[in-house]
């Protein structure tokens, strides 16, 4: 299922005087499934910029979105100048070595965009895979100094571009005198850990009784969520969680708007835009110290690190913020200064530039 942006979405690709024509490989699957990735936001700006942008796949189905992502790829080939290839770990791995692979047949140029905290771990496990494949692209971005720090050993010149984010779009308020309003925002699966978020409530509420927490996201299928839902009910705080699911991306900024203290609870992690998110709503955010987050938050200056998997240190953390005089104040303040880092406006001139150049390099090259 292929998706084109040329300010309104046409089936065809149209000749654009601007950018020309760009094929985008990722997940779009916010039309299907309530599940919004960096790509769609990427995609939608770069058609406002004077790219005519086809997408792939929304198809729901992992083995149907793989064939999607062959069939676009190569039916689409004398259309587009230019590809960008979303990589994560895992299966996905190896759907981005099969259409680059695809890509190459096609004599097309194509960027390859680090994805994930479990990255580092997969490519110690494949060394060799990951450096074929990065070697293989005219250029490879990463969005996070995490990233760009220990996946520079497979490929010399990556390319730090942030993932982007749209301030307006967000509530801000600071948080002078928060409540004990928690919220969570991640799909619910293994590497994310929600069950943690019910076993900090929990904590919490011996100081704080009324405390509320609102666990947003899509269900992963893995057991997560009926996990989480079994450690509420036998700590009893069921009935203090808001089981909201997934949700639209657009009733986000007032999600987090309701809240005072973000937890972000993850194993494994890069830059996540949830993170993001909260900061840019003046969410005072405790979170595990874990992968990218300590190269994205700064301790006691804009977040609270805690060790991973400990509901104590994070229990203790949100204690912090609804006690102790300024702390609140300070982390949301400073927050959503860090949040202005990542604003669009600042994101897409990087972008509109390195697809213009790869697009040169690659007509330079063809006979």
């Amino acid at each position: 299922m292929a998706t084109t942006y040329t300010g309104t979405v046409n089936r065809e690709p149209m000749p654009s005087p601007q950018g020309g024509c760009l094929l985008m490989v990722g997940n779009f699957l916010s039309a299907v499934r309530n599940t919004h990735s960096v790509c769609e936001d990427l995609a939608a700006r770069l058609a406002q910029g004077g790219w005519d942008v086809v997408t792939t796949s929304a198809k729901p189905g992992r083995v149907s979105r793989l064939a999607d992502m062959v069939q676009t790829t190569w039916r689409n080939r004398d259309k587009y100048s230019v590809a960008q290839v979303d990589v994560y770990s895992g299966a996905a791995f190896r759907w981005a070595e099969i259409v680059c692979w695809l890509l190459r047949r096609a004599g097309k140029p194509y960027i390859l965009t680090l994805h994930g905290g479990d990255l580092p771990q997969f490519s110690n496990r494949y060394p060799r895979r990951v450096e074929r494949l990065l070697n293989s692209a005219t250029a490879v971005t990463v969005p996070s100094e995490y990233l760009l720090q220990y996946m520079a050993r497979y490929r010399r010149g990556l390319r730090l571009i942030p993932n982007g984010l749209d301030l307006d779009s967000y509530i801000f308020r600071v948080r002078v005198k928060p409540a004990p309003r928690l919220v969570w925002l991640r799909a619910f699966h293994q590497i994310y850990n929600p069950s943690l978020a019910p076993r900090v409530a929990a904590l919490v509420r011996q100081q704080f009784p009324e405390v509320q927490l609102a666990m947003v996201g899509t269900d992963k299928n893995d057991g997560s969520w009926r996990a989480t839902r079994r450690v509420a009910r036998q700590l009893g705080v069921f009935d203090s969680v808001q089981w909201l699911g997934g949700v639209p991306k657009a009733r986000v900024p007032t999600i987090l708007d309701s809240g005072d203290i973000f937890l972000n609870t993850t194993n494994f992690d890069n830059t996540p835009v949830s993170v993001l998110e909260a900061l840019a709503s003046g969410l005072c955010v405790v979170s595990t110290n874990v992968g990218g987050l300590p190269h994205l938050l700064t301790n006691e200056l804009n977040a609270l690190l805690v060790p991973a998997e400990d509901a104590e240190a994070m229990a203790r953390a949100v204690t912090r913020i609804l006690t102790e005089p300024g702390l609140a104040e300070r982390l949301s303040a400073d927050g959503r200064q860090l949040a202005k880092q990542f604003e669009w406006s600042a994101i897409l001139p990087e972008w509109q530039a390195l697809l213009a150049a790869v697009k040169e390099e690659g007509s330079a090259a063809t006979p």
